[in-house]
């Protein structure tokens, strides 16, 4: 098999972050301004991350409560952030398990649930994008809930890692066509 190059798979990762919850504005988003702020944020991970009609959907299935005003405030863009990111490894039944039984869980805040999904996100892309060597330990308890939402994470850093190596390849690919 042809080395992928994993310099350009490595730099579509390397400064992914997303923002955390006191970032996210609380201003009330309408639904176009929503989809398109999450779906900057992550370009880097996935094309097509969420759309209007998903958000709707999302809303309807009582995953995410109803806009106020037509207007998404900071805790239903971060429950849409981590619905867009976990769609692409769990089914829609098992994220509103993973809501009701964990990120919904007294002991954690959203902002709290949330702020752990993205310093686990990033710590997890970067030990699979080998950025780093050893995954850091973040937060100071362990639970099952916890450890469900690292392996989800896991999966999906490797699904992201594939799908970049796999866009690599496709492109390399092209460009041996090109050449003739």
């Amino acid at each position: 098999m042809k080395q992928i190059s994993k310099d350009a798979v490595m730099r579509s990762i390397a400064e992914f972050r997303l923002p955390r919850y006191e970032e996210i504005p609380n201003v009330g988003l309408y639904l176009e301004q929503t989809t398109k702020y999450i779906a900057e944020y992550l370009a880097p991970l996935q094309d097509g991350a969420i759309t209007g009609s998903m958000i709707s959907n999302y809303v309807k299935k009582g995953l995410v409560a109803n806009p106020v005003k037509k207007q998404y405030g900071r805790e239903q863009i971060a429950y849409l952030i981590f619905i867009a990111v976990a769609k692409s490894v769990l089914s829609m039944e098992d994220i509103r398990l993973l809501f009701i039984f964990g990120l919904q869980n007294k002991a954690y805040t959203p902002q709290r649930a949330y702020d752990y999904f993205c310093e686990e996100l990033h710590n997890v892309l970067q030990h699979v994008f080998g950025l780093k060597d050893m995954l850091d330990t973040i937060g100071a308890t362990n639970t099952d809930e916890k450890q469900i939402l690292r392996t989800t994470i896991v999966a999906v850093a490797h699904k992201v890692y594939l799908n970049k190596c796999f866009e690599q390849l496709h492109r390399e690919e092209s460009e041996q066509v090109q050449k003739g």
